[in-house]
């Protein structure tokens, strides 16, 4: 007796062989299926998702960046992996998009308190390194960076000099590099963190930087100083950074006998010693190195 359900699944085979022999002749289908080492009666049931993969990667094979993506969700391409004896499909992110995640998991690493963004982007390969001037600092900071990178521990730096010549942007790019290694730390604009004093989220944001293992007080010498700034705040501040052992640089326009006397003279009177407590605590955390340079700013 004809059995008609043989006579469907013969003329369904004959239209899997037929899709698949057409799906060939393109060569980004070709270029999936000789990847996944698959036996061809396996392949041919899958023709059309395998078709959808090679469209993709056929658009990741030309892509020039994830503003270029043409694929269903930007960043990722929908490709076949042969698991457990199983076809499956999956959305596979891209180079440019593992670039993306890698940089932001290293950025998370470092937060920014009312400074410059373009401090996020500071790198090692970017530092201006034709002016000897310089070379003492880069040369200090870089068997810091080795020293903490194998040990987590290192002294901090007390860097001044004249304004413009990148000291934040050094420290910084030691900080990011560190980032990649997934070393916390933390860069605060001194001047308007001051400022924020008041804010509802400065508490939070104190205790952070107290605690952060790695910390940048910026620029510290050019805020409007007043005594409770100074005894309430940066005191604290330093001695809790001190007694814990925790790595903390400065940069400064000022010396530390400059820092010391603008310390000292607040806008509620004059006290030279509670100015000197501050400088202790600063040489105890720190090396104290001076950098004057090109003012790259201009």
């Amino acid at each position: 007796m004809h059995n008609v359900l043989d006579d469907i699944k013969e003329i369904d085979d004959i239209d899997l062989n037929k899709e698949y022999k057409n799906a060939l002749t393109n060569s980004d289908f070709k270029t999936v299926v000789k990847s996944l080492k698959v036996d061809e009666e396996i392949l041919k049931k899958y023709t059309s998702l395998l078709e959808e993969s090679s469209v993709e990667y056929g658009h990741c094979k030309n892509c020039k960046g994830l503003l270029d993506c043409s694929n269903k969700v930007e960043g990722y391409c929908y490709l076949p992996v042969y698991k457990n004896d199983n076809l499956v499909f999956e959305f596979r992110p891209c180079k440019y998009k593992t670039i993306l995640d890698k940089k932001n998991k290293t950025l998370d690493n470092v937060k920014y308190f009312n400074t410059p963004l373009y401090l996020k982007d500071a790198s090692l390969d970017k530092i201006y390194k034709t002016d000897k001037n310089r070379f003492k600092v880069i040369n200090y900071l870089m068997d810091f960076l080795d020293e903490y990178e194998s040990s987590s521990k290192g002294k901090g730096l007390y860097l001044h000099g004249n304004f413009g010549c990148g000291k934040t942007y050094l420290i910084s790019a030691i900080f990011n590099e560190l980032a990649k290694s997934g070393h916390k730390s933390c860069i605060v604009f001194w001047p308007e963190f001051l400022r924020q004093a008041f804010y509802e989220d400065f508490n939070e944001r104190f205790e952070y930087i107290k605690k952060v293992p790695l910390l940048l007080i910026d620029d510290i010498g050019a805020e409007g100083l007043n005594s409770w700034y100074r005894d309430e705040i940066l005191c604290p501040l330093l001695q809790y950074r001190m007694d814990n052992n925790l790595t903390t640089f400065l940069t400064s326009n000022l010396n530390l006998k400059e820092l010391e006397n603008h310390l000292s003279n607040t806008k509620d009177g004059a006290d030279e010693i509670k100015a000197k407590r501050i400088i202790s605590r600063i040489e105890q955390l720190t090396d104290d190195l001076e950098m004057i340079s090109k003012n790259l700013r201009n």
